[in-house]
């Protein structure tokens, strides 16, 4: 049985394709969801929208500092992964629940196989760049989005026949939404590529007074020149709420306030905006597979090939560089980029292939300890 271990709005996305391939298979698999994205419109619209099972087993892992979602997470997927012995562990992405995922499954030695392995940001301030490094390290079968994480692996001392390029599953579940537009634009009032689209929710941006204010200036730069929509991360309301900013995030003129949108509202809208401002990763990823401009709120990219390749420019919260950028955009001057080896909606299959290859021993674990 293959094990898969959901987490977070990002994970639904990727997993959501792997899960239709091993389904077509019939490929025994069980899926935990370790509840740390709990909120309805965080987690429950995302299943609906993808089409994911329901999960065979949901802790609450949600909420608290990292240690605590990590305890959690150990504590509550090490029970079920002893009650079912899985023959391998799924994780994906970088968040809490991946390294705590993998890290249970390594103690009981499973073997761990881990989708998106292999993206460095150099950032070790950065939570999510942890995980990364420490996942890889625990992990039997390293599966890869783009060409340029091989080198990342190799120079940590990852054997090459563990390493697979497969492709980036994110723009699986892209196509798949893309088949599926909905009638978001004329519900909220939108002209395709008449506005922009922003993202924002990462702890560098948001924990702090200061950095919150920073973060309402580099989107007050493209609110005066395009509207902007924002639908708004709960942890950002939370943070503005408690720093006093709330009053600014809603009176920001040219700047739409609105409510998380399901993966379905949102690709709609998202691919039909001018230009997308973020800091998330799999926003990157996506804009440059759909050829949209993308302005990258943060200090440098674990994604370099969406800057090198891709439509993504990499702006920080320096308001006047990102009111140079929408200018060239607006003046029909934005960036082009091409579409990355493997991004081609068919990476879930690949990965399906990957995952069966290796059950049947190609290549084999990592270690010879005890297997499940």
């Amino acid at each position: 049985m293959i094990y898969l271990v959901a987490a977070t709005r990002p994970n639904f996305m990727k997993l959501a394709p792997i899960c239709r391939a091993l389904k077509a298979r019939r490929l025994p698999m069980r899926l935990l969801h370790t509840g740390q994205h709990f909120d309805t419109t965080m987690s429950d619209v995302f299943f609906r929208d993808l089409g994911l099972p329901t999960p065979d087993h949901t802790l609450k892992a949600g909420g608290g500092s990292h240690a605590q979602q990590t305890a959690a997470v150990l504590v509550g997927a090490e029970a079920d992964m002893i009650e079912h012995r899985p023959k391998v562990v799924v994780v994906v992405g970088d968040v809490t629940s991946t390294l705590a995922g993998a890290l249970a499954a390594s103690k009981l030695g499973i073997p761990v196989v881990h989708v998106e392995s292999g993206l460095r940001s150099r950032d070790w301030t950065m939570p999510e760049e942890i995980n990364r490094v420490l996942t890889d390290q625990l992990s039997d079968l390293l599966l890869t989005p783009s060409h340029d994480a091989h080198p990342n692996l190799l120079a940590e001392g990852i054997a090459p026949e563990r390493i697979r390029f497969v492709g980036n599953v994110m723009i699986d579940s892209v196509h798949y939404a893309l088949k599926r537009q909905t009638d978001a634009l004329s519900r909220f009032g939108l002209e395709p590529k008449k506005y922009a689209i922003a993202t924002l929710h990462r702890p560098a941006n948001v924990d702090s007074a200061e950095r919150l204010a920073e973060t309402l200036d580099a989107l007050e730069a493209i609110a005066q020149r395009l509207p902007t929509v924002f639908p708004v991360h709960p942890r950002t309301v939370a943070r503005a709420e408690s720093f006093g900013l709330s009053a600014r995030l809603r009176e920001t003129k040219g700047l739409r306030i609105m409510e998380p949108l399901g993966y379905d509202d949102f690709v709609t809208v998202m691919g039909n905006a001018l230009l997308v401002a973020t800091d998330s990763g799999g926003i990157q990823e996506e804009t440059t597979a759909l050829g949209i401009p993308c302005l990258t709120m943060r200090q440098g990219t674990e994604r370099p090939i969406t800057v090198t390749q891709g439509t993504n420019i990499v702006v920080g919260l320096d308001a006047a560089l990102i009111a140079r950028e929408v200018d060239a955009i607006l003046d029909g001057r934005a960036k082009r980029g091409s579409v990355p080896e493997g991004w081609d909606g068919k990476t879930g299959e690949r990965i399906a292939d990957a995952l069966e290859a290796f059950l049947a021993g190609d290549p084999p674990p990592k270690t010879a300890g005890p297997r499940a």
